[in-house]
């Protein structure tokens, strides 16, 4: 595999970098806003991104995109990161609720979610978590029960990030209840103001609208909702997850907050300390291990192998990364740190969710140790 970026692959960059440049604040950070302030800004970044063909340039020209490699979708994802974000949650319509429903989804499914997606003018939340089934996804008890053409949805859905301004959830429930746990799960393309279906939100230290509580009480949706086959929704979100893992590039924000972090040092004489400049090198490597298992990912995009366990791996390795980078602002600005919005606190914030977020670390490395090393289950 090389590592290098073709001319291509770099002319893109610096355009794309310079109406970063032109159009995002130097201190923007998307997840340091209020949830309405950041959706707004979100749709109105997006449908600008849309316009120069950057929103979605890997997807097919169908679909809205324009064929572009793997690859270049990381580096809309690094340039996003390097700006603060300005997609907000649009990241995951982006990469992998929108490829999911590619891959499953009914021509109208494809003609209108899509369409959407690649114009930047609509907001997912994703309803997988619930009080009880949190690492465990497949043990999840939401219930879909048919009723002729519709589908009747009882259930609750927890840990769910921006619910409160999404225009759609993308829901995965049970519609078998006597089939082994991975199997009998279904997906749904729900809309969110369909009555039944209440937003709570959590309170929480990551920010406001990041954690939010849905409860579905006899939500009716079209059987057209359904995404995929019934029955077969787990397979649909195995895949989906993949795509999830390297959707936001986190080893850029990392290396972000570095460079911030050095900065602080140097400007408080702590950049000569023995202990700090060990753990700068320590996270800097961690960002570039990351980094290199990202391109390892797109790569097997590239090849068409987007089941490869590579993306577990470079899962595992991101929550190292991101916790190292958070250790080192909190040895840096000791209480300071845990100051609203600080310099260490925004890094904190997504340090400490690091490992829950997106599947738990211990799940991806059981998942490590069975698809990639070969290991027995345990009994």
């Amino acid at each position: 595999m090389n590592f290098n970026w073709t001319e291509d692959e770099s002319a893109f960059r610096k355009e794309l970098r310079a109406f970063l440049d032109a159009l995002v604040p130097a201190d923007y950070d998307a997840f340091a806003l209020g949830e309405h302030e950041w959706a707004a800004n979100s749709k109105r970044f997006c449908e600008r991104l849309a316009e120069r063909g950057y929103l979605t340039p890997s997807w097919p020209a169908e679909h809205g995109g324009r064929d572009a490699s793997a690859f270049e979708q990381v580096i809309v994802a690094e340039e996003m990161v390097l700006h603060g974000e300005p997609r907000g949650l649009q990241y995951m319509s982006v990469n992998y609720i929108g490829p999911t429903i590619m891959m499953a989804g009914t021509p109208e499914q494809k003609a209108y979610h899509l369409g959407r997606i690649s114009r930047g003018d609509v907001l997912w939340c994703q309803g997988f978590s619930e009080p009880d089934s949190g690492s465990d996804l497949a043990s999840l008890r939401t219930r879909a029960v048919s009723d002729g053409d519709e589908f009747v949805i009882n259930g609750e859905k927890i840990w769910t990030s921006g619910a409160d301004v999404a225009d759609f959830c993308f829901l995965l429930a049970r519609t078998d209840p006597d089939a082994p746990k991975h199997r009998g799960l279904s997906l749904f393309l729900v809309p969110m103001d369909t009555p039944g279906l209440e937003v709570h939100k959590v309170a929480g230290v990551v920010g406001e609208g990041a954690f939010h509580y849905l409860v579905f009480t006899d939500v009716r949706v079209p059987a057209s909702a359904l995404l995929g086959k019934q029955n077969e929704g787990w397979s649909l979100v195995r895949r989906a997850l993949v795509f999830e893992r390297v959707g936001i590039a986190k080893y850029a924000r990392g290396n972000r907050y570095l460079d911030r972090f050095m900065a602080w040092a140097r400007a408080h004489g702590r950049d000569t300390d023995p202990v700090i400049r060990r753990q700068f090198a320590e996270a800097a490597a961690a960002q570039e291990m990351a980094r290199i298992l990202a391109m390892k990912v797109a790569d097997e995009r590239v090849k068409g192998r987007p089941d490869s366990p590579v993306a577990y791996v470079y899962r595992a390795a991101s929550v190292r990364a991101e916790r190292l980078a958070m250790e080192l602002g909190i040895e840096l600005l000791g209480l300071d740190s845990i100051e609203e919005n600080s310099l260490a606190d925004r890094q904190m914030r997504w340090g400490m969710t690091a490992g829950v977020a997106g599947g738990s670390a211990e799940m991806q490395l059981n998942t490590i140790a069975q698809q990639v090393l070969g290991l027995p289950r345990a009994s």
